[in-house]
């Protein structure tokens, strides 16, 4: 794992619960606000329960892949927290 992952789902670990943050946010907080598609990359390896990569979302709005079950279950989750998409 690299110090930009590690970084990366430092970031994500720390997005509070009913929030969200765009993969380009996650990169400008990680110290590199280009590399977007670097984060989803991340994200959609990610299967550590503790990160909630489900939080994640694209810049134009729209919910982005998931993992874990795809975008109806990504949904599914961030509006059982109160995300309003």
């Amino acid at each position: 794992m690299t110090k930009f992952s590690d970084t990366v789902k430092n970031v994500v670990k720390n997005i509070p619960k009913g929030e969200v943050m765009t993969y380009k946010g996650v990169a400008g907080k990680a110290g590199h606000p280009k590399a977007a598609r670097a984060v989803a990359n991340i994200m959609a390896k990610n299967y550590d329960s503790t990160i909630p990569c489900h939080r994640v979302i694209r810049s134009d709005g729209k919910i982005g892949g998931y993992n874990r079950g795809g975008e109806t279950v990504k949904r599914k989750l961030l509006e059982m927290e109160g995300v309003v998409l």
